[in-house]
Protein backbone atom coordinates (compact mmCIF):
# COMPACT_ATOMS: atom_id res chain seq x y z
CA UNK A 1 0.00 0.00 0.00
CA UNK A 2 1.58 3.30 -1.14
CA UNK A 3 2.05 5.67 1.58
CA UNK A 4 1.29 9.30 0.62
CA UNK A 5 3.48 12.10 2.81
CA UNK A 6 2.66 15.51 2.70
CA UNK A 7 5.00 18.81 3.55
CA UNK A 8 4.04 20.95 6.37
CA UNK A 9 5.38 24.51 6.21
CA UNK A 10 6.33 25.80 9.53
CA UNK A 11 5.84 30.03 9.90
CA UNK A 12 9.76 31.44 10.72
CA UNK A 13 9.47 32.58 14.15
CA UNK A 14 9.17 36.46 14.38
CA UNK A 15 11.24 38.81 15.35
CA UNK A 16 11.53 40.99 18.27
CA UNK A 17 10.33 44.89 17.18
CA UNK A 18 13.87 46.41 17.80
CA UNK A 19 13.72 49.50 19.47
CA UNK A 20 14.76 52.85 17.86
CA UNK A 21 16.67 55.01 20.74
CA UNK A 22 17.98 58.41 20.86
CA UNK A 23 19.23 60.95 23.57
CA UNK A 24 19.57 63.56 24.71
CA UNK A 25 21.85 65.55 26.95
CA UNK A 26 22.75 69.69 27.63
CA UNK A 27 24.69 72.06 29.66
CA UNK A 28 24.00 75.56 30.50
CA UNK A 29 27.22 77.42 31.03
CA UNK A 30 30.78 77.51 28.74
CA UNK A 31 33.86 76.66 29.57
CA UNK A 32 36.21 74.17 29.28
CA UNK A 33 34.72 71.88 32.45
CA UNK A 34 31.18 72.51 30.41
CA UNK A 35 32.47 70.92 27.08
CA UNK A 36 33.91 68.03 29.20
CA UNK A 37 30.39 67.28 30.81
CA UNK A 38 28.67 67.47 27.60
CA UNK A 39 31.10 65.43 25.82
CA UNK A 40 31.03 62.63 28.54
CA UNK A 41 27.27 62.66 27.95
CA UNK A 42 27.25 62.02 24.70
CA UNK A 43 29.95 58.84 24.90
CA UNK A 44 28.12 57.48 28.00
CA UNK A 45 24.62 57.14 26.03
CA UNK A 46 26.20 56.56 22.41
CA UNK A 47 27.56 53.62 24.52
CA UNK A 48 25.00 52.92 26.60
CA UNK A 49 22.36 52.51 23.69
CA UNK A 50 24.37 50.57 21.40
CA UNK A 51 25.09 47.82 23.70
CA UNK A 52 21.80 47.27 24.86
CA UNK A 53 20.02 44.34 23.15
CA UNK A 54 17.22 45.21 21.07
CA UNK A 55 17.83 48.79 20.93
CA UNK A 56 18.82 50.65 17.09
CA UNK A 57 20.96 53.85 17.90
CA UNK A 58 19.39 56.71 16.50
CA UNK A 59 21.88 59.33 17.43
CA UNK A 60 22.60 61.92 21.02
CA UNK A 61 21.24 64.99 20.81
CA UNK A 62 23.34 67.69 22.37
CA UNK A 63 22.64 71.44 23.33
CA UNK A 64 25.98 73.48 24.72
CA UNK A 65 25.54 76.47 26.62
CA UNK A 66 21.88 76.80 26.24
CA UNK A 67 19.48 76.84 29.46
CA UNK A 68 17.35 74.56 30.14
CA UNK A 69 14.41 77.23 29.85
CA UNK A 70 14.45 78.03 26.33
CA UNK A 71 12.06 76.15 23.84
CA UNK A 72 14.27 77.17 20.75
CA UNK A 73 17.84 74.82 21.32
CA UNK A 74 18.56 74.01 18.18
CA UNK A 75 19.44 70.19 18.81
CA UNK A 76 16.25 70.01 21.35
CA UNK A 77 13.83 70.70 17.80
CA UNK A 78 16.03 68.31 15.82
CA UNK A 79 15.19 65.87 18.32
CA UNK A 80 11.78 66.50 18.38
CA UNK A 81 11.63 66.63 14.75
CA UNK A 82 12.81 63.29 14.31
CA UNK A 83 10.04 62.13 16.92
CA UNK A 84 7.43 63.62 14.92
CA UNK A 85 8.98 61.96 11.41
CA UNK A 86 8.57 58.18 13.28
CA UNK A 87 11.89 57.90 13.48
CA UNK A 88 12.54 57.45 16.91
CA UNK A 89 10.78 54.66 19.77
CA UNK A 90 12.19 56.38 22.88
CA UNK A 91 14.45 59.01 24.34
CA UNK A 92 16.67 58.89 27.16
CA UNK A 93 17.91 61.74 28.96
CA UNK A 94 19.74 62.33 32.38
CA UNK A 95 17.38 64.02 34.14
CA UNK A 96 14.38 66.53 34.28
CA UNK A 97 16.38 69.50 34.68
CA UNK A 98 18.79 68.48 31.83
CA UNK A 99 15.14 67.77 29.36
CA UNK A 100 13.61 71.46 30.66
CA UNK A 101 13.88 73.57 33.57
CA UNK A 102 10.37 75.32 32.74
CA UNK A 103 7.30 72.87 33.42
CA UNK A 104 5.20 73.95 31.02
CA UNK A 105 7.55 73.23 28.20
CA UNK A 106 8.49 69.49 30.20
CA UNK A 107 4.56 68.83 30.15
CA UNK A 108 3.79 69.85 26.55
CA UNK A 109 6.49 67.97 25.05
CA UNK A 110 6.35 65.00 27.21
CA UNK A 111 2.74 64.65 26.54
CA UNK A 112 3.13 65.31 22.36
CA UNK A 113 5.67 62.17 22.49
CA UNK A 114 3.46 60.48 24.78
CA UNK A 115 0.42 60.70 21.91
CA UNK A 116 3.27 59.67 19.09
CA UNK A 117 3.95 56.68 21.73
CA UNK A 118 7.23 57.85 22.36
CA UNK A 119 8.47 56.62 25.58
CA UNK A 120 11.42 59.44 27.55
CA UNK A 121 13.41 57.89 30.09
CA UNK A 122 14.99 60.08 32.53
CA UNK A 123 17.72 58.08 33.99
CA UNK A 124 18.31 60.19 37.37
CA UNK A 125 14.79 59.83 38.59
CA UNK A 126 14.16 56.00 36.90
CA UNK A 127 10.86 57.57 35.25
CA UNK A 128 9.20 56.69 32.21
CA UNK A 129 6.67 58.71 31.04
CA UNK A 130 4.84 55.70 29.13
CA UNK A 131 4.26 54.40 33.07
CA UNK A 132 0.88 55.20 34.55
CA UNK A 133 2.55 57.53 37.19
CA UNK A 134 5.40 58.82 35.11
CA UNK A 135 3.51 62.54 34.18
CA UNK A 136 2.25 63.39 38.13
CA UNK A 137 5.84 62.60 38.98
CA UNK A 138 7.36 64.50 36.29
CA UNK A 139 4.87 67.52 36.88
CA UNK A 140 6.55 67.64 41.00
CA UNK A 141 9.55 67.20 39.81
CA UNK A 142 9.84 69.58 36.61
CA UNK A 143 8.10 72.41 39.52
CA UNK A 144 10.62 71.98 41.70
CA UNK A 145 13.71 71.61 38.78
CA UNK A 146 11.47 75.74 37.88
CA UNK A 147 11.88 76.52 41.44
CA UNK A 148 15.45 75.76 41.48
CA UNK A 149 15.78 77.62 38.06
CA UNK A 150 14.29 80.64 39.60
CA UNK A 151 16.24 80.78 43.24
CA UNK A 152 19.01 80.76 41.32
CA UNK A 153 18.62 83.20 38.84
CA UNK A 154 17.66 85.32 42.00
CA UNK A 155 20.96 84.73 43.22
CA UNK A 156 22.68 85.39 40.64
CA UNK A 157 20.94 88.94 40.55
CA UNK A 158 21.80 89.50 44.07
CA UNK A 159 25.41 89.29 43.42
CA UNK A 160 24.77 91.50 40.43
CA UNK A 161 23.73 94.58 42.18
CA UNK A 162 25.63 93.65 45.10
CA UNK A 163 28.73 94.38 42.41
CA UNK A 164 26.75 97.20 41.14
CA UNK A 165 26.13 98.80 44.89
CA UNK A 166 30.02 98.05 45.30
CA UNK A 167 30.75 99.79 42.19
CA UNK A 168 32.49 97.01 40.44
CA UNK A 169 32.32 96.65 36.74
CA UNK A 170 29.74 94.21 34.86
CA UNK A 171 31.83 93.82 31.03
CA UNK A 172 34.92 93.16 30.50
CA UNK A 173 34.78 93.04 26.68
CA UNK A 174 35.19 97.42 26.24
CA UNK A 175 38.20 98.50 24.00
CA UNK A 176 40.93 99.95 26.21
CA UNK A 177 40.51 97.99 29.25
CA UNK A 178 40.64 94.67 31.06
CA UNK A 179 39.10 93.93 34.37
CA UNK A 180 42.17 93.27 36.96
CA UNK A 181 40.90 92.47 40.19
CA UNK A 182 37.49 93.77 39.63
CA UNK A 183 38.74 97.13 38.41
CA UNK A 184 39.04 98.30 35.32
CA UNK A 185 43.00 98.62 34.21
CA UNK A 186 43.70 100.59 30.66
CA UNK A 187 45.61 98.40 27.88
CA UNK A 188 47.95 101.62 26.59
CA UNK A 189 47.83 100.56 22.86
CA UNK A 190 44.03 100.20 22.86
CA UNK A 191 43.21 103.03 25.12
CA UNK A 192 45.12 105.18 21.80
CA UNK A 193 42.47 103.95 19.94
CA UNK A 194 39.79 105.38 21.74
CA UNK A 195 41.13 108.21 22.05
CA UNK A 196 41.47 108.43 18.51
CA UNK A 197 37.59 107.92 17.70
CA UNK A 198 36.16 110.53 19.85
CA UNK A 199 39.03 112.65 18.49
CA UNK A 200 37.71 111.88 14.76
CA UNK A 201 34.59 112.24 15.60
CA UNK A 202 35.60 115.73 17.17
CA UNK A 203 37.14 116.69 13.62
CA UNK A 204 33.60 116.04 12.08
CA UNK A 205 34.08 112.32 10.49
CA UNK A 206 30.97 110.27 10.58
CA UNK A 207 30.68 106.66 12.67
CA UNK A 208 30.69 104.79 9.26
CA UNK A 209 33.72 106.63 7.87
CA UNK A 210 35.55 106.15 11.20
CA UNK A 211 34.33 102.78 11.00
CA UNK A 212 35.70 102.84 7.38
CA UNK A 213 39.25 104.34 8.29
CA UNK A 214 40.03 101.78 10.72
CA UNK A 215 39.40 98.89 8.76
CA UNK A 216 41.27 100.14 6.27
CA UNK A 217 43.95 100.54 8.50
CA UNK A 218 43.83 97.24 9.66
CA UNK A 219 43.54 98.82 13.46
CA UNK A 220 42.35 95.91 15.46
CA UNK A 221 39.20 95.73 17.57
CA UNK A 222 38.74 94.06 20.61
CA UNK A 223 37.69 90.58 19.41
CA UNK A 224 39.72 91.23 16.25
CA UNK A 225 36.32 91.35 13.95
CA UNK A 226 36.44 94.90 12.82
CA UNK A 227 34.54 98.08 13.39
CA UNK A 228 31.15 98.82 12.54
CA UNK A 229 29.48 101.81 12.56
CA UNK A 230 26.69 100.82 15.46
CA UNK A 231 29.87 99.66 17.09
CA UNK A 232 31.80 102.83 17.07
CA UNK A 233 28.14 104.75 18.23
CA UNK A 234 28.32 102.66 21.07
CA UNK A 235 31.96 103.64 22.02
CA UNK A 236 31.15 106.81 21.46
CA UNK A 237 28.19 107.07 23.95
CA UNK A 238 29.67 104.83 26.58
CA UNK A 239 30.25 106.55 29.97
CA UNK A 240 32.87 104.40 31.19
CA UNK A 241 35.25 105.78 29.16
CA UNK A 242 35.28 108.96 31.56
CA UNK A 243 36.37 106.97 34.54
CA UNK A 244 32.72 106.85 36.10
CA UNK A 245 30.35 103.85 35.76
CA UNK A 246 26.61 104.03 35.41
CA UNK A 247 25.23 100.00 36.09
CA UNK A 248 21.82 98.27 35.44
CA UNK A 249 21.54 100.25 32.60
CA UNK A 250 19.52 97.34 31.31
CA UNK A 251 17.87 93.91 33.45
CA UNK A 252 16.88 90.51 32.65
CA UNK A 253 12.93 89.84 32.42
CA UNK A 254 12.28 87.22 34.09
CA UNK A 255 14.26 83.39 34.59
CA UNK A 256 11.68 82.12 31.76
CA UNK A 257 12.44 84.44 28.90
CA UNK A 258 15.80 85.63 30.03
CA UNK A 259 14.77 88.52 27.47
CA UNK A 260 17.60 91.50 28.10
CA UNK A 261 15.45 95.02 28.93
CA UNK A 262 16.46 98.42 29.05
CA UNK A 263 16.06 99.65 32.79
CA UNK A 264 13.91 102.90 32.35
CA UNK A 265 13.20 103.43 36.21
CA UNK A 266 11.79 99.35 36.94
CA UNK A 267 14.68 98.94 38.83
CA UNK A 268 17.49 101.44 40.53
CA UNK A 269 20.36 102.85 38.76
CA UNK A 270 23.90 102.77 40.51
CA UNK A 271 26.24 105.83 39.65
CA UNK A 272 30.12 105.15 40.86
CA UNK A 273 32.49 107.64 40.08
CA UNK A 274 36.35 107.36 39.77
CA UNK A 275 35.88 104.08 39.63
CA UNK A 276 38.90 103.31 37.64
CA UNK A 277 41.59 105.76 35.43
CA UNK A 278 39.72 107.82 32.94
CA UNK A 279 40.73 107.14 29.12
CA UNK A 280 38.85 110.45 27.75
CA UNK A 281 38.32 113.42 30.04
CA UNK A 282 34.53 114.45 31.27
CA UNK A 283 35.27 117.79 28.95
CA UNK A 284 35.78 115.10 25.67
CA UNK A 285 32.86 113.06 26.30
CA UNK A 286 30.14 115.90 27.11
CA UNK A 287 31.60 118.08 23.61
CA UNK A 288 30.96 114.47 21.56
CA UNK A 289 27.33 114.05 23.28
CA UNK A 290 26.76 117.54 22.26
CA UNK A 291 27.78 116.65 18.68
CA UNK A 292 25.85 113.42 18.28
CA UNK A 293 22.85 115.97 19.44
CA UNK A 294 23.33 118.41 17.33
CA UNK A 295 23.84 116.31 14.04
CA UNK A 296 21.10 114.43 14.92
CA UNK A 297 18.63 117.71 14.84
CA UNK A 298 20.37 119.03 11.76
CA UNK A 299 19.27 115.49 9.27
CA UNK A 300 16.26 114.93 11.76
CA UNK A 301 12.78 116.26 9.65
CA UNK A 302 10.40 115.01 11.56
CA UNK A 303 9.11 111.43 12.22
CA UNK A 304 7.26 110.18 9.11
CA UNK A 305 5.42 107.30 8.57
CA UNK A 306 8.13 104.43 6.95
CA UNK A 307 6.60 103.24 3.67
CA UNK A 308 8.53 101.11 1.25
CA UNK A 309 9.69 102.81 -1.80
CA UNK A 310 9.48 101.30 -5.05
CA UNK A 311 13.20 101.12 -5.33
CA UNK A 312 13.30 99.37 -2.25
CA UNK A 313 15.16 95.75 -2.65
CA UNK A 314 15.09 96.50 -6.50
CA UNK A 315 18.07 98.07 -7.10
CA UNK A 316 21.11 95.81 -7.73
CA UNK A 317 25.17 97.00 -7.33
CA UNK A 318 26.63 95.35 -10.32
CA UNK A 319 30.16 95.98 -9.02
CA UNK A 320 29.24 93.47 -5.82
CA UNK A 321 26.03 92.31 -6.20
CA UNK A 322 24.56 93.91 -2.99
CA UNK A 323 21.25 96.13 -2.93
CA UNK A 324 20.86 99.64 -2.87
CA UNK A 325 19.63 101.09 0.29
CA UNK A 326 18.08 104.93 0.75
CA UNK A 327 19.79 107.40 2.70
CA UNK A 328 19.61 110.92 3.65
CA UNK A 329 22.27 113.26 3.40
CA UNK A 330 22.32 117.02 3.37
CA UNK A 331 22.46 117.39 -0.10
CA UNK A 332 19.19 115.00 -0.10
CA UNK A 333 17.89 111.43 -0.58
CA UNK A 334 20.30 108.80 -2.37
CA UNK A 335 20.22 105.69 -3.19
CA UNK A 336 23.87 104.03 -2.80
CA UNK A 337 24.92 100.19 -2.84
CA UNK A 338 25.22 99.07 1.00
CA UNK A 339 28.75 97.60 0.81
CA UNK A 340 29.90 101.03 -0.34
CA UNK A 341 27.90 102.64 2.71
CA UNK A 342 28.92 100.23 5.37
CA UNK A 343 32.71 99.62 4.28
CA UNK A 344 33.83 102.17 2.02
CA UNK A 345 34.81 102.72 -1.52
CA UNK A 346 37.46 100.38 -1.19
CA UNK A 347 35.09 97.62 -0.73
CA UNK A 348 33.26 98.60 -3.42
CA UNK A 349 33.66 101.50 -5.93
CA UNK A 350 29.82 102.09 -6.68
CA UNK A 351 28.29 105.12 -7.41
CA UNK A 352 25.46 106.60 -5.17
CA UNK A 353 22.19 107.42 -7.07
CA UNK A 354 20.10 110.97 -6.18
CA UNK A 355 16.59 109.47 -6.08
CA UNK A 356 15.15 112.66 -7.94
CA UNK A 357 16.91 111.04 -10.49
CA UNK A 358 15.76 107.65 -10.42
CA UNK A 359 12.36 109.20 -10.47
CA UNK A 360 12.71 110.70 -13.43
CA UNK A 361 14.07 107.65 -15.20
CA UNK A 362 11.20 105.58 -14.07
CA UNK A 363 8.56 108.09 -14.25
CA UNK A 364 6.61 106.17 -17.05
CA UNK A 365 7.40 102.74 -15.57
CA UNK A 366 5.00 99.89 -13.86
CA UNK A 367 6.83 98.49 -11.12
CA UNK A 368 4.56 95.82 -11.14
CA UNK A 369 6.21 94.49 -14.45
CA UNK A 370 10.12 95.01 -13.59
CA UNK A 371 12.39 92.12 -11.64
CA UNK A 372 15.08 94.37 -10.93
CA UNK A 373 17.43 97.78 -11.58
CA UNK A 374 21.09 96.91 -12.12
CA UNK A 375 23.15 99.69 -11.54
CA UNK A 376 26.54 99.92 -13.56
CA UNK A 377 30.03 101.22 -12.80
CA UNK A 378 29.85 103.63 -15.86
CA UNK A 379 26.74 105.15 -14.87
CA UNK A 380 24.10 102.93 -16.58
CA UNK A 381 20.95 101.40 -15.04
CA UNK A 382 19.79 98.64 -16.57
CA UNK A 383 16.35 98.16 -15.92
CA UNK A 384 14.81 94.42 -15.90
CA UNK A 385 11.46 93.40 -17.29
CA UNK A 386 9.31 90.14 -15.81
CA UNK A 387 9.11 89.18 -19.45
CA UNK A 388 12.67 89.20 -20.07
CA UNK A 389 12.99 92.38 -21.88
CA UNK A 390 15.78 95.19 -21.00
CA UNK A 391 15.85 98.55 -20.80
CA UNK A 392 19.16 101.12 -20.37
CA UNK A 393 19.31 104.70 -18.67
CA UNK A 394 22.30 106.85 -18.05
CA UNK A 395 22.32 107.69 -14.10
CA UNK A 396 23.51 111.13 -14.83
Amino acid sequence: MAKSIEKVAFSAPSQPKLTRVAAYGRVSRDGDAMHHSLSQQVSFYSQMIQSHPGWVFCGVFADEAKTGTKENREQFQLLLEECRAGNIDMVITKSVSRFARNTVTLLETVRELKALGIDVFFEEQNIHTMSADGELMLTILASYAQEESRSASENQKWRIRKNFEEGKPWSGLILGYRIVDGVYTIVPEEAEIVRRIFQMYLDGQGVEGIANTLNREGVPSRLGNGFGSTGISKMLRNYTYTGNLLLQKVFRENHITKRTQVNNGELPKFHATETHEAIISMETFEAVQAEIERRSHKYYTGKTPKTDSPFSRLIVCEKCGKNYRRKTTATGIIWICSTYNSKGKAACASKAIPEIILENITADIDFDTVSRITAADNNMLTIHYKDGLTETAKKR
